[in-house]
């Protein structure tokens, strides 16, 4: 991680992190943005729609005046086109690395307008109770989406299953993986890791793809850190076209995910008990993604 991307984490995390036991533009199409007016309708794309929360989060939106239409997709790829395509008017299933990434690939200037939560990325195995328990020369399994494959890649190094290039970063690919690691790795599509456990010694499984793989976030045989500072660009994001960066009704919408208890008591249960909820100034989210694309750009 470069470290002006440390500089701003360092500086902003610790303030807003609210672990989750603790918490509590122009209108869009067809909106006038007034109180009185009729509700809007706004299609937020997310990957995992049949988590109870989603229903909770649509009953609170819908209070608020504001309705809500899920569009739910498979693949981490496909809801960044559908939203610059105005598909979608929202987007909520990313990191920041995950939006620098498609930005600067796509040539595209998708934004982050608010914060959800950081979620532990875990590395599961049906073979083995314990990373020490993995033989030497087994494969592991990790995301092949460059912002998810670094990540799991730090978690590899951190159990000791890996050595990295020059210590590793949020850029870390399988080729850093060091001669002389403990496990060779093979990148695959993130949604397809957990389909893998019967072939391989352990894989990194996004957690999305948890409980559809029929395991529990307590199976996890080792996870990163969601309250390092360092871990800052892994803040999960509400994400809308640079033009709508301050439609005060994507405002809203940010505002009762992370304000409603009961939204956020029934993502942290879909998380395992996991999340830590953040929030985060929309300012600060961005100068984030915009260090995150220079250092890719840079890395090119």
């Amino acid at each position: 991680m470069s470290a002006k991307i440390l500089k701003t984490a360092a500086l902003t995390l610790p303030l807003a992190l609210l672990l989750s036991a603790c918490a509590t533009g122009s209108p869009a199409p067809g909106g006038s943005g007034s109180a009185d007016a009729a509700p809007e309708t706004v299609k937020i794309g997310v990957v995992g729609a049949g988590d109870p929360y989603w229903k909770t989060y649509v009953d609170a939106a819908a209070d608020a005046g504001i309705t809500v239409d899920l569009v739910d997709f498979s693949e981490y790829t496909q809801p960044n086109p559908a939203l610059s395509a105005g598909e979608l008017d929202l987007n909520q299933f990313q990191h920041i690395i995950y939006l620098a990434t498609y930005n600067v690939q796509a040539g595209d200037d998708l934004v982050p307008i608010g914060s959800t939560a950081i979620y532990p990325l875990g590395l599961y195995s049906q073979k083995y109770d314990s990373v020490a328990d993995i033989p030497a020369g087994e494969t592991v399994a990790v995301p092949n989406d460059e912002s998810n494959q670094a990540r799991g890649l730090l978690v590899l190094q951190s159990a000791g299953l890996v050595k990295l290039k020059d210590g590793g970063s949020t850029l870390s690919t399988v080729a850093d993986v060091l001669d002389g690691s403990k496990v060779k790795v093979e990148a695959m599509d993130a949604a397809f890791t957990a389909t893998s456990l019967p072939d391989v010694a352990a894989a990194i499984i996004n957690n999305d793809f948890v409980k559809d793989a029929g395991l529990s976030f307590d199976d996890a045989i080792a996870t990163d850190d969601p309250s390092d500072p360092s871990a800052f660009p892994y803040i999960n994001i509400f994400a809308a076209r640079a033009e709508d960066a301050d439609n005060p009704t994507y405002a809203k919408l940010v505002e009762i995910y992370q304000n409603t208890q009961a939204v956020l008591d029934g993502a942290d249960e879909a998380s395992g008990g996991t999340a830590v909820f953040v929030k985060t100034p929309a300012a600060d989210l961005v100068t984030s993604l915009h260090d995150v694309e220079a250092d890719i750009r840079d890395n090119q």
